[in-house]
């Protein structure tokens, strides 16, 4: 008999590492895919950060749980094609800016497209019912395989129970009494599933690997579409979106600040097109400006960044600006406390 073969999408939580080994206890041959959108969690802010002495450098969750798992994992980047996708979501955005039901159609339809070019018999997930407000629910799951043509060849191992039989099932490829029917949003029966099958090693849930599911970003993205007018973003915006705090002083000014020596090396790559502002001889952040700056602009960002820096409590501060190569110094007064409002923050 021929082998068969699955090709899994591949978070790195614990459910797809559980969906994926349920699989492979079959004697399935298993590959993953994980898709890059841009707006990953990992990688991003807790790697421009210093870590705390001791602390372990972020991983990649799901190329370690591949290599725990001992599968070929497939990274694919996706982010270009995925512009579509937040900027115009059929089904709508979630509580923030999260496209999740429109995401999970997508990244579907890529992997259906891998199967066909690559020769798997089936897709699986490790999706579970009940278990998310937007793309688990039992009315939705239906609906991503039908508009992501693939109905009948989607496998959700861990609540294929409380869902129709699917095709690799009917046909014998999956012993359907070896699958689960798990719901809700209790984590018990996984952490019991771990525990049987032997999994020792997942990542602690934290609520989503998205940044569009985060309040403060998705607060960010709007504020950028807003002052364009328009919902475009490139990458560079996206990566920006996640450093430093970011002020609006004036309505057509952004300012990004460092908030450590890794932010002020990172925002440094992206000093292109953007004015430059940090202390002349005093250790404190450097600040990206977007926007354009009348002398007044000037002097009241050169005040609000020498705020955040070593010169917060002097009575005056020698400020360098930085502006198609061309530098200025400007002498200002640290902006106080009192003069800085909560409602510039982004």
């Amino acid at each position: 008999m021929a082998t068969i073969r699955a090709l899994g999408l591949l978070s790195g939580g614990l459910d797809s590492i559980l969906a994926t080994r349920l699989l492979m206890e079959q004697g399935i041959e298993v590959e993953c895919v994980n898709f890059y959108t841009g707006f990953c969690v990992q990688g991003h802010t807790s790697a421009i950060r210093n870590q705390k002495p001791g602390k372990e450098p972020p991983r990649h969750d799901a190329l370690y749980a591949a290599q725990q798992l001992g599968i070929k994992l497939h990274i694919e980047d996706i982010s270009e094609d995925y512009v579509r996708i937040v900027t115009n979501p059929k089904y709508g955005y979630g509580k923030n800016l999260n496209p999740c039901l429109d995401c999970k159609v997508f990244m579907v339809q890529k992997a259906w497209e891998m199967k066909q070019k690559m020769g798997f018999d089936f897709l699986f997930t490790g999706e579970v019912v009940g278990e998310r407000p937007m793309s688990q629910r039992k009315d939705t799951m239906p609906l991503i395989e039908r508009e992501a043509d693939v109905k009948g060849w989607l496998l959700r191992p861990l609540c294929a129970h409380v869902l129709p039989e699917t095709e690799p099932e009917k046909q014998g490829m999956v012993d359907r009494s070896k699958l689960h029917g798990i719901t809700g949003r209790s984590r018990k029966p996984q952490f019991a599933l771990a525990e049987q099958l032997g999994i020792k090693e997942y990542p602690t849930p934290a609520g989503g690997c998205c940044f569009l599911t985060d309040e403060n970003y998705a607060r960010r993205l709007q504020d950028l579409w807003t002052q364009r007018g328009t919902k475009v973003y490139s990458m560079e915006d996206i990566l920006l979106l996640k450093a430093g705090r970011q002020l609006r002083p004036l309505p057509d000014v952004k300012v990004i600040v460092g908030r450590d020596q890794s932010e002020n090396n990172f925002l440094q790559g992206f000093r292109q097109g953007r004015i430059a502002v940090r202390a002349k001889d005093l250790p404190g952040p450097l600040a990206l400006v977007e926007g354009e700056l009348d002398e007044a602009a000037v002097h009241l960002v050169c005040r609000l960044v020498a705020r955040f820096g070593k010169g917060k409590n002097s009575p005056e501060v020698t400020m360098e600006v930085e502006k198609s190569g061309t530098i200025e110094a400007f002498t200002v007064a640290p902006l106080p406390p009192e003069e800085l409002p909560e409602s510039w923050y982004i």
